[in-house]
């Protein structure tokens, strides 16, 4: 139990050699998760992405993709992480289209209504207070933006609620959870969707 705790706790703050052994796994593990978050961006057209809690990097590379004219950030607290998405999006970032940064989603330091999409994927459950983190990106979103947020988890499927248990910091929440904190952060309206067959859910709020 104790090394398989170790483990699955560096989902929360990857360091050292467990740590690279779960970013590894991490772009391929939460791919048909994050695509089919993705999916659910079908009307806008951003030109400006920040993707907190990047992980490994690919979810910003994915939306890159779907929006070649746009330019992006991602940032994460680990310097691991930091690391292998860099690495991952090399080509992204020397064509001059993306900036890696590591940093924290309750103070992050980027300008003010600057950004038409941010996007979280299955990080939240780490944030040191949502509110306080929601206000963040409605802070950096300008007006009429989207956050959106993408969970394996739907805060009450007991997979989820078991890790809960072992890593330490970790918080599963609802869609109604989700969209309490962001009301109170300022944003207005929403869409949710969960999967048909998954505990996966997708909030999109609009600044």
């Amino acid at each position: 139990m104790g090394l398989f705790k170790d483990y699955v706790s560096q989902t929360r703050k990857p360091e050292g050699k467990l740590g690279k052994m779960m970013l590894n796994g991490m772009n391929s593990g939460h791919a048909k998760m994050a695509d089919w978050g993705l999916s659910h961006l079908k009307t806008i057209a951003p030109e400006r992405i920040v993707d907190l809690g990047c992980g490994g990097g690919r979810n910003i590379g994915e939306l890159l993709k779907k929006y070649p004219n746009a330019k992006g950030t991602a940032i994460d607290y680990s310097e691991l992480s930091v690391e292998k998405a860099k690495e991952y999006n090399s080509e992204l970032i020397g064509a001059g289209r993306l900036e890696i940064m590591q940093g924290n989603v309750s103070e992050l330091e980027l300008p003010d209504n600057t950004y038409d999409l941010v996007t979280a994927f299955e990080t939240i459950y780490f944030w040191p207070g949502l509110e306080k983190c929601f206000t963040e990106a409605a802070r950096i979103l300008k007006d009429g933006g989207y956050f959106m947020i993408v969970n394996e988890s739907n805060g009450t499927d007991a997979a989820s609620l078991k890790f809960e248990k072992i890593i330490d910091g970790m918080k599963c929440y609802t869609i109604e959870q989700i969209t309490d904190a962001l009301k109170a952060a300022g944003f207005s309206k929403f869409k949710t969707d969960h999967h048909n067959k998954k505990p996966w859910i997708t909030v999109l709020a609009k600044k």
